[in-house]
């Protein structure tokens, strides 16, 4: 496997959306090429700049901020998810106020541009 793609459907505080950042991390590790991150359903809160993390708990949302920073790995945020929860106001859809600025909005075409690219698609 030389590209993989992944799809976050879970929010921060799930022990999946934690497992999903440690085989990012592997597969960094292991040199294979990450062609993007996909965050979807309720995976979108992951981009939102006022969900508070316990001190105890795994910081989760600055690991994917560091994530992008340190390796450049573009993270996409589906943009009628991230409507659904609250991120997105529908009368105004530029407003990005509520999401970290390493997160891309974008549609489901970049799911399928991703998957395309992609040797290995794995969802979480």
């Amino acid at each position: 496997m030389k590209k993989l793609a992944i799809i976050v459907t879970t929010p921060p505080s799930s022990h999946l959306t934690q497992t999903t950042y440690q085989v990012i991390h592997n597969a960094i590790s292991q040199k294979v090429e990450l062609v993007g991150v996909f965050f979807y359903q309720s995976g979108v809160l992951n981009a939102s700049k006022y969900l508070t993390v316990p001190n105890d708990e795994f910081p989760l949302q600055k690991k994917w901020q560091a994530l992008k920073n340190q390796y450049d790995i573009p993270l996409y945020l589906c943009s009628t998810a991230a409507e659904k929860y609250g991120l997105i106001d529908n009368d105004n859809p530029t407003n990005t106020d509520l999401i970290h600025c390493e997160f891309i909005i974008s549609g489901l075409g970049e799911l399928v541009k991703l998957s395309l690219e992609a040797d290995k698609v794995v969802q979480l």
